[in-house]
């Protein structure tokens, strides 16, 4: 079944309206939806390598674009919208004694949280609860976004082949490593909040 489904997103990602998918589950990815925009930009960039740029910039914009919209949502909208997405990460209780401190240290929280596997979601909100500086939020969020889909997009370019085939060998353990990281990056998140 993990054969087909990934052997099924190949075939998305070199779908012609591909690119448009990545953008919608990038924005979405860094407000409210749960599935993380490498699951498209892996294969796109595999299916098509001299486009690694493209996907990886469209991938890092829309991501930064919903980022903002999280924020916003965090800003005008945190106990219809906010509240409910902390609450499906267990996040609400501990957010509230981080609150002052958030501030003092958003910027690398923003960065660290654009860049690793924590849900970037849950930091896009936060920025707009706690009221922090927009100007720096778009700044911290593009660098962290922009250098993980980038890193990926790049060392996808350069070894594609040798990459494919060792995700085609290793697809189970490689799924186990994915759903690992997402876990740790849930448990980091409760510590920090």
């Amino acid at each position: 079944m993990l054969r087909a489904l990934y052997d099924k997103t190949l075939e998305w990602s070199a779908h012609r309206h591909a690119i448009w998918i990545l953008a919608l589950v990038s924005f979405a990815e860094s407000s409210f939806f749960l599935i993380p925009p490498d699951v498209l930009l892996i294969p796109m960039v595999l299916a098509a390598r001299t486009k690694w740029f493209r996907v990886a910039f469209v991938c890092t914009v829309a991501s930064v674009a919903g980022g903002l919209f999280g924020y916003f949502i965090g800003a005008f909208l945190f106990e219809e919208l906010g509240r409910p997405i902390l609450d499906m990460y267990h996040a609400a209780d501990k957010f509230a004694a981080a609150r002052e401190a958030y501030n003092e240290n958003g910027v690398w929280i923003v960065f660290t949280a654009g860049f690793s596997p924590i849900p970037y979601k849950i930091f896009t909100i936060a920025s707009g609860v706690t009221g922090m500086d927009i100007v720096p939020f778009i700044i911290a969020s593009t660098i962290g976004r922009g250098a993980r889909f980038f890193l990926v997009a790049i060392l996808l370019w350069k070894f594609g082949e040798p990459i494919r085939a060792f995700i085609e060998k290793r697809l189970g353990l490689l799924t186990l490593l994915f759903c690992a990281l997402l876990v740790a990056g849930v448990i980091v998140l409760k510590i920090l909040t």
